[in-house]
């Protein structure tokens, strides 16, 4: 969303979320948009925004010229974008779909309130998909119209920078493997959907120089270090932790292959973020993956809850002739031409004008 608001600037963006954190402020601005945050600072307050984010709303509105409302995900500020426009049936409604869950486990949250959630697509006057897939799930929900598929972004300048051959030969060190081991790196939540037990299981099946390198954190992580144990890998996974956005791109240059098998994804910016940084890529044929990979073009597939299909994948890269370099040239062609956060801001704006 900032990436977006930063560079419409013939916009003013109020952006009203849930407070959940103690500590922070009620109201902050960043650039041409104003965060106001609404509730305790407890995790409650998500729960509590389709009431106390629309009260916030309809106070900006009697000082602004609110000319639409845009929700971000058919979540909690879906919820609260459908109450706004209860209260003023006039105002136009731009969804943005971005989800990144399973749509069954979505279907199972909502549970009792699935007509309400309903609603927030046959509201919505415009709907923004980053993937196809997601745009097909709209219509499905009931969205009247057509939906626009519009990807989010790659900071390509930040994923394009180069590094000092010992800065990432340091990196390894720190990680305590050598020149020639070859690192599978994956970047992402440590929660079931993304798989990431899968990747430590396919270590079994790949000789003893391929490592793998787990970025991220989550509810899943003590399980997988469990797991890392009883097989017997605790030599060959380095888990890193939480890690921010400046420090991503070395990580990910300082290795070999970037796998992430993914049960379900609404698009996958980790994917194209490593394709930008020039690592061949490992993903599954689900959700919003397949509108950028193309198998041995753009990447390799591997299957959902299989292991032995991912050993194959890294094999495959790292011994099919010429398909590495192949890989690597057209995956960062694509991420550099297709998901560059410019066109994709004036194709939003064009949507907002639209409504």
């Amino acid at each position: 969303m900032k990436e977006v608001t930063d560079r419409l600037s013939d916009w003013e963006f109020h952006v009203i979320t849930a407070k959940i954190q103690p500590g922070l402020q009620r109201t902050e601005r960043f650039g041409n948009t104003l965060v106001h945050r609404c509730g305790f600072g407890h995790p409650i307050d998500k729960y509590l925004l389709p009431l106390f984010g629309v009260l916030r709303a309809l106070r900006i509105a009697k000082k602004e010229d609110v000319q639409a409302i845009w929700s971000l995900m058919a979540s909690y500020g879906g919820f609260a974008a459908l109450v706004y426009t209860w209260v003023r049936p006039k105002t136009k409604m731009l969804l943005t779909l971005q989800e990144g869950d399973p749509l069954d486990y979505i279907a199972k949250r909502v549970g009792v309130f699935h007509r309400f959630f309903k609603q927030i697509f046959e509201r919505a006057n415009a709907v923004q998909a980053i993937s196809h897939f997601l745009a097909t799930w709209s219509v499905r929900m009931g969205f009247k119209g057509t939906p626009k598929v519009i990807p989010n972004g790659v900071d390509v300048a930040r994923f394009t920078a180069a590094y000092e051959p010992s800065t990432l030969s340091q990196l390894r060190a720190d990680w305590h493997v050598t020149k020639e081991d070859i690192l599978i790196v994956t970047a992402s939540r440590l929660v079931l959907k993304n798989g990431t037990d899968d990747l430590i299981r396919s270590l079994t099946s790949l000789p003893k120089e391929y490592k793998l390198i787990i970025a991220g954190d989550g509810d899943d992580r003590d399980k997988l270090r469990v797991l890392t144990e009883q097989k017997q890998l605790t030599g060959r996974v380095v888990f890193l932790g939480s890690l921010s956005h400046d420090q991503l791109p070395a990580v990910l240059k300082a290795c070999d292959i970037f796998c992430r098998p993914s049960l379900s994804e609404g698009l996958g910016n980790s994917f194209l973020e490593a394709m930008a940084a020039g690592l061949p890529i490992i993903g599954t044929p689900v959700g919003g993956i397949p509108d950028f990979l193309t198998d041995g073009e753009t990447g390799v597939f591997c299957q959902p809850r299989d292991p032995e299909s991912i050993a194959k994948a890294a094999l495959r890269i790292q011994t099919e002739p010429g398909l590495r370099e192949k890989l690597i040239k057209q995956g960062a062609e694509l991420a550099l031409k297709g998901y560059d956060w410019e066109s994709i801001s004036k194709g939003i704006g064009q949507m907002l004008k639209e409504i």
